[in-house]
């Protein structure tokens, strides 16, 4: 892996276990379409749903969860996993279709979900610019969380073996 300098991101105030997952509208973006669709509507009634937020897409960062999440086959284990992102629709689509991803990712090129998440972080030194930490958030069909994990240092990336556990993707 390459070399980075760790960043401490400090304290979020990201949503627990137990409570509400904020509800948003933004556009679900796989590699053929996009369209608006609410974190409500794409939950449904059956199973958990994994918010994965990444970088922007194309960061190191991003590329690497996204194609751990694919080799560990959570696109088949998990009931619905999808990701939230500060990039436009049009970059999600061309990096799902150029990796081959079977995932779909909400485009917020605001980062309004991430603020709303408490996870979003300013880019260092670009004043005025910021992107989701990554976190990853175990949604239920009442649209309450039922389990989180949070980078508090950037880079730093899930203990995947212990979100398999946690989100019973065994």
């Amino acid at each position: 892996m390459p070399e980075f300098d760790v960043v401490d991101l400090g304290p979020a105030n990201h949503p627990e276990p137990g409570d509400d997952a904020p509800e948003f509208t933004r556009p679900l973006v796989s590699d053929e379409f996009w369209a608006d669709r609410t974190l409500s509507e794409l939950v449904g009634d059956d199973g958990q749903t994994i918010l994965v937020f990444t970088p922007m897409i194309g960061s190191f960062a991003a590329t690497y969860v996204w194609n751990e999440l694919l080799e560990r086959n959570w696109d088949e284990r998990a009931d619905r996993v999808v990701g939230v992102t500060a990039s436009t629709p049009y970059a999600i689509s061309d990096f799902l279709a150029d990796n081959d991803l079977p995932f779909a990712i909400f485009a917020d090129p605001a980062n309004d979900v991430a603020a709303a998440y408490g996870i979003a972080h300013d880019l260092d030194g670009m004043e005025g610019l910021n992107e989701p930490r990554l976190a990853v958030f175990a949604v239920d069909d009442d649209l309450t969380v039922t389990d989180a994990w949070v980078a508090s240092d950037w880079p730093e990336f899930p203990d995947y073996d212990d979100l398999e556990a946690r989100f019973d993707l065994a």
